[in-house]
């Protein structure tokens, strides 16, 4: 999943990017209100986290803004502002949830988590196919009973491929979830993980199938005797 942070604070931004990255989230941190806007006129994510108080333009203005292009990304408002007045300002203009500095993680993760899940229409808290689950609350996965453990951008591309379980993506797609602007890396290394993937669901009932010209699909196969 690709979030994009918008938090003026240095400090602030790198300590919960490094947090969200660790989750296995795609994370890009903007510092500026006008470049937020300008990267939210081009780029499309999976959430924001995104601060009031701004240089060059504030939260709301980009907020409202997001909303005229009829942008529907879930959008937490995270900012020191937390009196009734700013709230309601805050979700009449169509931010998705309202969380007030200072703030628990466990807090944000939640609403994060709770705010991408009603977006891909997961209205339960959990996503199966065949023998895998996938708890959208803690975001565990657990195939035929037993968890799997994984490395986070290996858990970002199945979590990635699941929730379009039916439907194929793209490698360029799954890159976009699984990596954020700043990186160096080329778009092949989705195969790198989507190979470890398959190694771990060999057998399982579950499987990665590559569609020549559409990218990978997610599907449940019969699992072998």
């Amino acid at each position: 999943m690709r979030i994009l942070l918008v938090e003026d604070s240095l400090k602030l931004s790198a300590w919960l990017a490094k947090a969200l990255q660790q989750g296995g989230y795609a994370v890009d941190v903007v510092h500026d209100g006008g470049q937020a806007d300008r990267v939210l006129s081009t780029e499309r994510y999976d959430a924001v986290v995104l601060d009031i108080e701004l240089p060059s333009m504030d939260g709301l203005s980009i907020l409202r803004r997001l909303r005229g292009r009829r942008v529907a990304t879930p959008v937490l408002v995270l900012t020191a502002r937390g009196g009734i007045d700013d709230r309601v300002a805050g979700l009449n203009l169509g931010a998705d949830d309202y969380l007030p500095k200072p703030f628990e993680l466990a807090e944000l993760e939640a609403r994060l988590h709770a705010l991408i899940r009603r977006a891909h229409g997961a209205g339960t808290p959990q996503v199966t196919l065949g023998p895998l689950c996938y708890d959208t609350g803690s975001r565990v996965f657990t195939l035929s009973g037993q968890m799997l453990t994984m490395r986070p951008k290996e858990h970002a591309v199945l979590e990635a491929l699941l929730l379009r379980a039916g439907h194929p993506i793209s490698k360029e797609q799954l890159f976009d979830k699984v990596f954020s602007t700043d990186t160096t890396t080329g778009q092949d290394v989705v195969e790198i993980y989507v190979h470890r993937l398959r190694k771990q669901l060999v057998g399982s009932g579950v499987a990665i199938i590559t569609l020549r010209g559409l990218g990978y699909l997610l599907e449940a196969t019969q699992k072998a005797a």
